[in-house]
């Protein structure tokens, strides 16, 4: 199949590219790109063949295709809440080309066998690139480590017990010890289950209004510290998933001009929602770590302007409504994320935060260079991998036309501007609404 994408302004931070041009794929590939229609080799397919299909992307962006480095698809065990099928399709609708899935399985994703059949059903699926993210320690439990190098064999690219912190330190030095000697990612959940123990929400004056139990943020950044230092100390790299406090971006810009081998993540309702949205006891707002106050969201807004945090991702996490109907003490904690993702970051464009390359950059090179992904890029020969953006579309979020199972969102209604019209996997289109 050959396929022409014309007239669109192509973003490649892999190539520090920004130009409107052609872009031009065969066989799965990206075969030539251009301000004019050309590729290395011969007989340059031309406008007007019959073989090829052409699009023209005049007024839209052309990207790598979005890579979302913390997900959560719930297969095997929680096929209710979302499936390896109903999660890829979310993500096609969000732009991403390519997620990595969370271990929070049943069983939990610490063995060869679940690894393999994450990828298998993947595969069977075949709608975009699901990458297995596998536990650190036995059923994420944090007494025993899993076995590195045959999760990796099977398939996983990286390690992390998700939702469950690594409490004990002498395992999380080993853990990053052993990963870095096979070249893989740790990603590690920074929480002190001490300090968080009972809370439902950001520790702060809205929590004392409301009269629930705070999660303070000094329970995040204490484990932000304490794997910092194990970082410096090792020599290895670490990945700090989900960063939402003011502290804890301060810890990892100063631990990266000491020249740890740190990057971080945060995600868009870290950026986009204080803890005020939990006044009308939405358990929709009820994520974990919880959404902060006012002066972390600046921090947080800032750490991705000054390249502290390296990667917007999702953390979709798709619940059921028996999950989330009932009262907030017992009410399941995350929202669903692949579907608006893209268009909340696209606002840090529009406030000026981040240009539009240094948004892509982190939503596509940067996850994939800390995965270690051959992916995020449209240089010639890459993977045809590429979300088309109409940054003039405007849309209201209407969690019943969700592709994912899960329409756990507290932005529904919400207006937006931006978002993804096209997505090809593998040279293929899945995904398109223009």
């Amino acid at each position: 199949m050959t396929l022409l994408l014309k007239g669109g302004r192509v973003v490649d931070p892999s190539r520090k590219a920004d130009a409107v041009g052609y872009l031009l794929i065969e066989n799965g590939k990206i075969a030539g790109s251009g301000k004019e229609l050309h590729r290395a080799g011969k007989n340059t397919p031309r406008e007007g063949d019959p073989a090829m299909e052409i699009l023209d992307l005049r007024g839209k962006i052309v990207v790598p295709g979005l890579i979302d480095m913390h997900t959560h698809l719930r297969e095997p065990g929680f096929e209710y809440r979302e499936t390896i099928a109903s999660g890829s399709g979310a993500a096609l609708a969000g732009g991403f080309s390519s997620i990595a899935c969370m271990p929070n399985t049943n069983p939990v994703n610490d063995n060869r066998s679940v690894t393999e059949y994450i990828c298998r059903k993947a595969t069977e699926c075949g709608l975009v690139n699901v990458y297995p993210v596998a536990a650190i320690s036995v059923k994420s439990e944090g007494a025993f480590l899993t076995e590195f190098q045959d999760l990796k064999a099977a398939g996983a690219v990286g390690l992390s017990d998700d939702g469950k912190p690594v409490m004990n330190a002498a395992l999380m030095r080993r853990a990053l010890e052993y990963a870095s000697s096979i070249d893989m990612p740790v990603i590690a959940h920074c929480e002190d289950r001490d300090l968080s123990a009972g809370g439902l929400m950001h520790e702060g004056f809205v929590a004392t209004e409301l009269g629930l139990p705070g999660i303070p943020a000094v329970a995040e950044e204490v484990m932000v510290a304490r794997d910092l230092l194990l970082a410096e100390f090792t020599g290895a790299a670490v990945h700090i998933a989900h960063v939402s406090t003011a502290g804890s971006v301060r810890l990892i810009r100063e631990a990266k001009v000491r020249g740890v081998r740190v990057t971080a993540e945060t995600a868009p309702h870290y950026f986009t929602l204080t803890d005020e949205a939990l006044r009308g006891f939405d358990t929709n707002t009820k994520v974990y770590p919880p959404l902060r106050g006012a002066e972390d969201v600046a921090a947080v807004r800032e750490g991705l302007r000054d390249g502290t945090l390296d990667v917007i991702a999702s953390d979709h996490a798709p619940h059921a409504r028996t999950d989330k109907e009932v009262e907030f003490e017992y009410a399941a904690s995350g929202l669903t994320g692949l579907e608006t993702s893209l268009s909340l970051s696209l606002r840090l464009v529009a406030d000026g935060i981040l240009t539009l390359p240094a948004l892509i950059e982190k939503m596509t090179v940067n996850p994939a260079g800390i995965l270690r992904l051959p992916k995020g890029t449209l240089a010639i020969g890459a993977d045809a991998d590429i979300t088309v953006i109409d940054p003039d579309r405007e849309w209201i979020v209407d969690r019943k036309l969700f592709r994912s199972q899960g329409k756990n969102s507290p932005f529904h209604g919400w207006n937006m501007k931006g978002m993804a019209v096209l997505t090809i996997v593998g040279g293929h289109i899945r995904y398109r609404d223009f």
